[in-house]
């Protein structure tokens, strides 16, 4: 339809010139007539090569659609169709990566969940087990209260490795808006302290806290509870009977710093650049946990523009230090 338009406002301008032409002379129409027909022969080639290019375009398009990962756009790289090759080909690059990323995370979601779902079957055999015991009509008094003693804790794992599943799996999907206020690091660390002094007290570790001044940063208060929580639980469950975990927070113009420190072995040098990886398990220092208490406390303080670091302490012990900047970095 648009080539019969084309084509007949083509003849149409030929007639408008010719028509006039003839009462100057017919050597006149005639050159007219010819230099139309060359000029009319030559738009044609030159629109049919462009044609020919639009159409082989749409077909690496059309193959891209397919998954077809070697189409190359450097042939058009002269004309109109430059630019828009350029765009494509630009185009094609962020969707490449972006499917990629796709794949990767598709992946990482399905380790995830295999990870997720060992996590639970181990714990729930064990429910299941002393369940069964606890049928036994012949069963103490004493050894019945241990049974649910194990059963408490159980139970409080798995509780704990779903809540904090959750909380990582929102604040990864950007489903959680961190509450800007003013957050003071001594009630911070006392409310966090609360919430592990049994589990402290009954594997006989010691929390000191050292806070110099009144330190404060602007986040929220919730959440970097939570963050403070599992650095706790991670450091008394890493400390021996009888250590010491110390909290100490002090502020500067820059930031607010908070450290947690322990009187345990420390962490192996191989397993420092790791230690926040979501589920990352070594056979030695995170053998006992599930692999996203450190994780989930890391993105929550680079949330609210801090940083989270683990290190060895010179004396011994592991130690993790957080600052919480008062500006951007």
């Amino acid at each position: 339809m648009i080539d019969k338009k084309r084509r007949l406002i083509h003849v149409l301008l030929t007639a408008a010139l010719a028509v006039p032409s003839l009462f100057f002379s017919i050597r006149c129409a005639v050159t007219v007539l010819i230099v139309s027909a060359v000029f009319f022969v030559f738009y044609e080639l030159l629109f049919c090569q462009r044609r020919d290019k639009v159409i082989e375009l749409c077909d690496d398009i059309d193959r891209i659609l397919r998954s077809d990962d070697l189409i190359s756009f450097d042939e058009y790289n002269e004309g109109e169709l430059s630019v828009l090759s350029a765009e494509i080909h630009k185009m094609t690059i962020r969707l490449r990566e972006q499917n990629s990323a796709l794949l990767t995370e598709k992946q990482f979601a399905k380790e995830a969940m295999e990870d997720i779902s060992h996590q639970l079957r181990t714990p729930l055999t064990s429910v299941m087990m002393i369940l069964g015991l606890m049928n036994d009509p012949e069963l103490t008094e004493k050894e019945r209260m241990e049974y649910l003693r194990d059963l408490y804790e159980l139970l409080a794992r798995m509780k704990w490795l779903i809540e904090t599943m959750l909380s990582l799996s929102r604040i990864e999907a950007d489903a959680v808006k961190f509450a800007k206020n003013t957050v003071s690091c001594r009630e911070l660390i006392a409310q966090s302290i609360e919430t592990v002094s049994v589990t402290a007290e009954l594997k006989s570790v010691e929390i000191r806290t050292e806070i110099n001044g009144e330190p404060e940063f602007i986040g929220n208060l919730h959440y970097t509870s939570e963050a403070i929580v599992n650095l706790l639980k991670n450091a008394i469950e890493h400390t021996p009977q009888g250590g010491t975990v110390t909290v100490t927070a002090n502020g500067s113009n820059i930031s607010s710093n908070i450290t947690i420190a322990d009187t345990g072995e420390g962490i192996p040098e191989k397993e420092l650049p790791h230690i926040f990886e979501r589920f990352y398990r070594s056979s030695e220092y995170t053998k006992n946990g599930f692999g996203i208490g450190l994780a989930l406390a890391r993105r929550i303080v680079t949330e609210q523009s801090g940083t989270l670091k683990a290190e060895n302490a010179p004396e011994g012990g592991a130690r993790f230090v957080m600052h919480f900047y008062k500006g951007a970095i």
